[in-house]
């Protein structure tokens, strides 16, 4: 076993002699959680090497051990201290606030730290990174539905250069919660509050008013929203770059009107779902935001080819772009967006299922787009082999979603014996 280890550790870093090796404590900080649990094995003195707390400041158990005690927690804090900057907990469902308050203590220098899945922890939890953590910037708490407010007031008093925060399906939480997250916390670019039900507009007001540096929002299933609450988003965070809104139904073209005038640099919008939506807002956003580079309009049943056309004409970055349920796009749109300036080297992805209208002839115009990698075409009825195969020796690397209904067989014919499966013999 020695050897092996030897020889991982001599890969990372040649110009050592093995000799060296042992007594060398940089070369184990190369070294990740698993093969430095395992150095810690071959001998005493590799033991006090690759458990030295500065061989750990960047720990991912998710890939390790994923029902760790909390125990395991409190011990790796321990070992750890000062040293450990960034810890993944993701899904490790057996850890809870007692052990993460003995981690607070131990590191209070964590700067990102993932809880995501970690369903045990409470606002307890909170409380004790706010107390300790006061250099924490990255915080994923998503699907920890124990989370409240008093969670987000924690974080807000004692985390002020809190940065990243996803609270996704803490459903528990309301506009005071986010009040007084952005109130200690106005440094936030990054939030996620998908599945954040109780959300109500007056809560997107309060970010609108006190993110300015906002880059990133997820506001996904959040049902209650509407225009009021978007477009207080737009007009105050200028720097937002990546919005999701899908399945927030009640928000109309005025939301994307308010995104073209306000958010320039909007990179990435996802809006499926919202059939309210239409060319007009489309147009207005494809002449403003010129850096879109993936756009999710998944069921925006009401847009046709001229949203495709805008897109060909004003957004030559777009990589990614998802058209399915979109009914009413037709061959024509899809050849404008072949042509367009997106098409030769940079689109990568479009997504057409359920498109009825669309036919082999938008496979053509899309052959000369060299940078595609997949493409989704399930019931897309008017599509044939025969058409995907063209397509292919154009773009013969292509992952194709298709797929094709069974032929039915002719009903036999002449005087033949009926043949039956063996299910319908039995029954």
């Amino acid at each position: 076993m020695e050897k092996v280890i030897f020889m991982k550790v001599q890969k990372l870093s040649p110009v050592i002699g093995l000799a060296a090796v042992p007594m060398d404590l940089g070369i184990f900080s190369f070294l990740d959680v698993v093969t430095l649990c395992r150095c810690a094995q071959v001998s005493r003195a590799w033991n006090v090497l690759a458990l030295d707390g500065s061989n750990w400041q960047r720990i991912d158990l998710f890939d390790f051990q994923r029902d760790i005690e909390g125990r395991v927690v409190e011990n790796i804090s321990k070992r750890c201290g000062g040293f450990l900057r960034k810890l993944s907990l993701r899904g490790c469902q057996g850890v809870g606030d007692n052990a993460l308050r003995t981690f607070a203590q131990n590191c209070r220098n964590i700067e990102v730290l993932n809880l995501n899945g970690c369903t045990k922890i409470t606002d307890a939890t909170c409380t004790s990174l706010s107390k300790f953590c006061s250099k924490l910037r990255h915080l994923d708490l998503a699907s920890c539905t124990s989370i409240t407010n008093l969670s987000l007031k924690a974080l807000s008093e004692g985390c002020p250069l809190l940065e990243q925060l996803n609270i996704s399906w803490c459903d528990q939480v309301t506009k005071d919660g986010v009040q007084a997250l952005v109130r200690g916390c106005g440094g936030l670019k990054a939030l996620s509050l998908k599945g954040c039900t109780q959300l109500e507009d007056e809560a997107l007001k309060y970010i609108g008013a006190n993110c300015p540096e906002l880059v990133t929002l997820n506001l996904q299933t959040c049902l209650q929203i509407t225009d009021d609450g978007l477009i207080t988003i737009c007009r105050g965070c200028h720097k937002l770059q990546s919005l999701c809104a899908s399945g927030c139904c009640n928000i109309t073209d005025a939301i994307l009107n308010a995104l073209g005038q306000n958010c320039p640099r909007l990179r990435i919008l996802e809006v499926a779902r919202c059939s309210q939506l239409t060319d007009v807002g489309f147009t207005t956003l494809a002449r403003n935001c010129h850096d879109l580079e993936k756009m999710d309009l998944e069921e925006c049943v009401q847009i046709t080819d001229s949203t495709l056309i805008q897109l060909s004409i004003h957004c030559p970055r777009l990589q990614v772009l998802s058209l399915s349920h979109c009914e009413l796009i037709t061959d024509d749109g899809i050849r404008h967006l072949g042509n367009g300036a997106c098409a030769h080297d940079r689109l990568e992805v479009i997504e057409l299922d359920n498109c009825p209208l669309i036919t082999d002839a938008s496979l053509e115009h899309l052959k000369s787009c060299h940078s595609l990698e997949r493409i989704e075409l399930y019931d897309c009825q008017q599509i044939t082999r025969a058409g995907i195969k063209r397509l292919r020796t154009h773009l013969p690397n292509i992952k194709v979603h298709a797929y094709f209904a069974p032929v039915t067989p002719p009903p036999s014919v002449g005087g033949s014996r009926q043949r039956f499966c063996r299910c319908c013999i039995i029954l």
